[in-house]
């Protein structure tokens, strides 16, 4: 037996609380930023994640796209990147224990709550790697104006595209920081040595956690950059401050010499 796992980004957030309340059918688990149902009927998973991550398992082509256009629905945010990770589980009941690759595990047997942590997982990996383009667009921009200091020794960037550059990045952090639970592992892990066995070789196949510490590192990089072109324009406004009151010093002692 064969299942095929599909992890997309999709937008930047979920409503989960309306998508749940308007789709047609029951949860097998979920809180209010995430929700996991199987879907027995049609032998299909299906995660949602308040992230804006949506994971299919055993959906068609024809089936994934229809629900895609349903999920929308209840978005904030698109997002465009063409952001996906595909994976497979497969089984042996030869096993004692799951053997996770690169692109499959190998498992005894399937039930709802292995596939819940496997595409849990697979969800983590791609909400990473949307951070990861984030970051790497941030850090960009940012070399571009230590680059501009290095080679003319002032920045060109006005005060007001500086805090939209500041609220850009802040955003973004922020984003990270509200979805530190993607982290966390469900309770169930916790209950079941087997399960727990396979989200901890998942997250090291995935690399979870140290992609989650260089998105801290990379973010931290930014941080410092825009304290220093903070300053740089702070300088730069005092400056014009100064030159604005002794020009209109001036203008004084010209009119007071004028009348006198």
């Amino acid at each position: 037996m064969e299942i095929k796992i599909e992890a997309i980004q999709i937008a930047e957030f979920f409503n989960i609380k309306k998508f749940r309340a308007e789709f047609r059918a029951e949860a097998f688990s979920g809180s209010t930023s995430e929700v996991f149902y199987a879907l027995t009927d049609t032998n299909r998973y299906l995660y949602v994640f308040d992230y804006g991550v949506v994971v299919f398992a055993n959906y068609d082509a024809v089936a994934k796209s229809e629900f895609i256009h349903f999920v929308k629905n209840y978005t904030t945010t698109a997002v465009n990147l063409n952001l996906f990770e595909e994976y497979r589980i497969e089984t042996d009941e030869k096993l004692h224990r799951a053997l996770v690759k690169n692109d499959y595990v190998t498992v005894p047997q399937i039930d709802s709550s292995l596939l819940r942590i496997v595409m849990l997982n697979i969800g983590q990996s791609v909400a990473l790697e949307y951070y990861e383009v984030l970051t790497d667009e941030l850090i960009t921009s940012s070399k571009y104006y230590i680059l501009e200091l290095e080679h003319r020794g002032k920045l060109s960037i006005s005060k007001t595209d500086l805090l939209k550059y500041i609220g850009k990045v802040l955003n973004v952090k922020n984003s990270i920081v509200d979805n530190l639970y993607i982290l966390d592992d469900p309770n169930l892990v916790w209950d079941n040595e087997e399960l727990n066995l396979l989200n901890r070789l998942l997250k090291t196949n995935f690399d979870i956690n140290p992609r989650f510490k260089d998105l801290d590192y990379r973010l931290q990089i930014v941080e410092n950059n825009l304290t220093l072109f903070t300053d740089v324009l702070n300088v730069r406004e005092s400056t014009r401050l100064e030159w604005i009151i002794i020009i209109l010093i001036l203008i004084e002692i010209a009119i007071a010499l004028f009348f006198h």
